[in-house]
């Protein structure tokens, strides 16, 4: 029961990732910030429930499904290269930086964001096979630091308002 209750979880939050991620594309941030490819992460709120409330593992995959899902529905192989490079760098530092004490939610979270621009940038420079997608880099790291405090503050509201759903939903239910 418990593995059931674990997949429909990580069902949901695998459509809430979508659903962040398409939502995200509605805002129109290029005006604010004339960079191309730039986002807010939103995607990454999920990201960080899940590592936070379920673990490494159930995280992952999440991130890896919510990529792949996200390509086939409105992106492309390239697009696809960037979103788990990106996501893979950054779910690795914030799995590491979790562990560490001197990290609130906020650091996790801005450290995530800095690795996924990071992770795109070097998918970039595979994809194009050239080094000049480098300097675009401190633009993106300047940018992630507002990204990643907006997603760590959602996220932190979020684990208040969200907390005790989790918690019921990932702990063993009663022997009848």
């Amino acid at each position: 029961m418990e593995k059931t209750k674990a997949l429909a979880l990580s069902a949901v939050l695998v459509a809430l990732a979508l659903a962040l991620s398409y939502l995200e594309r509605l805002f129109p941030l290029q005006l604010l910030i004339p960079l191309p490819g730039v986002k807010l992460g939103l995607a990454n709120i999920v990201t960080m429930m899940a590592l936070y409330f379920l673990s490494a593992k159930p995280a992952f995959a999440i991130l890896v499904v919510r990529c792949l899902l996200g390509s086939l529905f409105g992106g492309s192989i390239s697009g696809l290269a960037m979103s788990i490079s990106g996501g893979i760098c950054a779910f690795v530092v914030m799995a590491l930086a979790k562990r560490l004490p001197v990290f609130s939610i906020y650091g996790v979270s801005i450290l995530g964001a800095a690795a996924h621009n990071t992770g795109q940038v070097l998918a970039a420079v595979a994809l194009l096979y050239s080094l000049h997608s480098f300097a675009y880099l401190p633009f993106l790291l300047f940018v992630s630091i507002g990204s990643g405090f907006l997603t760590g503050a959602v996220s932190a509201a979020g684990f208040r308002a969200f907390g005790a759903i989790f918690s019921k939903a990932v702990s063993p239910s009663p022997k009848r």
